[in-house]
């Protein structure tokens, strides 16, 4: 086959056989839009040289480090988040980016705070997933303070001192898995809520729309204290096999944080599982062979790769055109799967 030739990319682009030469050779200056369709025409027809008309272009592109706090490095939906994050940044094209993920081990307020600390001098802008808390709050603070916006992610803290919230919309989240229990239990008894801790601004929230709803439309429920798993899978486990030796009309339970497994593990050993509804987060390879078995009634799934080409744009435009006046919130529709969806 005939190697493709600098004409070729001409041809492809729609321009002369000299500014392709001027593109790739930096002769002279071209606009940005023509060195784009050279580009996409070299990529589209095989020419050797596309990777140099890439460094061209990158060489006058802005250039930005962004910095993103995530959680528990090995599980599955935070190893997709940074894969989603780092795709997001490949995605946009006419700036040079570089996301620098740092997840952390325990998610307690001083090791957020130190983490967004530490992106101090490195990043121009950082997203993380986080408590509220004010020792989070202080050191949102201490960035913006710098000249870096720091973003709130899935469940949100510092509010009016961070530059905004992305996530799902926790309140409606609640309600809908409410929602959902009520509808799908064959008579009415208890409802269990687990939650990963108090200082999760998403969880309260998700709580509050859960309880409000069953006030409003399903008062012939009895809706237990929320229990603290710490998003454990060993306490998550406990809890539950405790809470289903003492609650024989336990009907539903929706485990609002993390540690789903030790849900998943529990309902399984126990002989009542078939008669209570549970609702877990996040389509992982264990709550989806759980939910194709049953084991469990749906997820509520965040919309990971839309979330991070938002956020990545918004982190983009905010360093380039500075900080909103009045810090605000942008909400993502979560995904419900059911055994039927898969």
């Amino acid at each position: 086959m005939k190697r493709p030739t600098i004409a070729d990319v001409a041809e492809a682009a729609g321009v002369s056989v000299a500014t392709v030469d001027r593109v790739l050779n930096a002769r002279l200056p071209v606009r940005e839009e023509t060195s784009k369709r050279v580009f996409s025409a070299a990529e589209r027809v095989g020419f050797h040289g596309a990777n140099i008309i890439r460094q061209r272009m990158l060489a006058d592109m802005p250039s930005y480090n962004l910095g993103v706090v995530l959680r528990k490095e090995r599980h599955a939906f935070y190893q997709a988040f940074a894969e989603e994050l780092q795709a997001a940044a490949r995605a946009v094209k006419d700036r040079r980016l570089q996301v620098h993920v740092q997840f952390a081990k325990s998610g307690e307020p001083g090791e957020i705070s130190e983490l967004l600390l530490g992106m101090k001098g490195k990043v121009q802008a950082v997203g993380a997933i986080g408590p509220d808390h004010h020792d989070v709050t202080s050191a949102v603070s201490t960035l913006k303070s710098k000249g870096i916006p720091t973003f709130s992610l899935l469940s949100d803290f510092a509010q009016g001192v961070r530059e905004a919230y992305l996530g799902t919309n926790n309140m409606k989240v609640g309600r809908t898995a409410a929602w959902l229990l009520s509808k799908l239990s064959h008579s009415p008894g208890k409802l269990l809520l687990l939650l990963g801790g108090h200082r999760f601004h998403g969880h309260s929230l998700r709580e509050t729309g859960f309880r409000s709803y069953m006030r409003e439309y399903a008062p012939e429920f009895e809706v237990l204290d929320a229990l603290i798993n710490l998003e454990t899978r060993r306490l998550t486990y406990e809890l539950l096999m405790d809470a289903v030796s003492r609650h024989d009309d336990l009907v539903g339970v929706y485990c609002i944080g993390g540690g789903m497994e030790g849900a998943i593990e529990a309902l399984q050993e126990t002989n009542k599982g078939e008669k209570i509804g549970c609702l877990v987060n996040e389509l992982t390879p264990e709550s989806r062979q759980a939910l194709l078995e049953r084991r469990i009634t749906g997820v509520f799934q965040t919309p990971l790769r839309e979330l991070c080409a938002d956020l990545i744009g918004t982190m983009v435009h905010t360093i380039e055109h500075g900080m909103a006046e009045t810090p605000g919130q942008r909400f993502l529709p979560a995904q419900l799967w059911v055994p039927e969806s898969l």
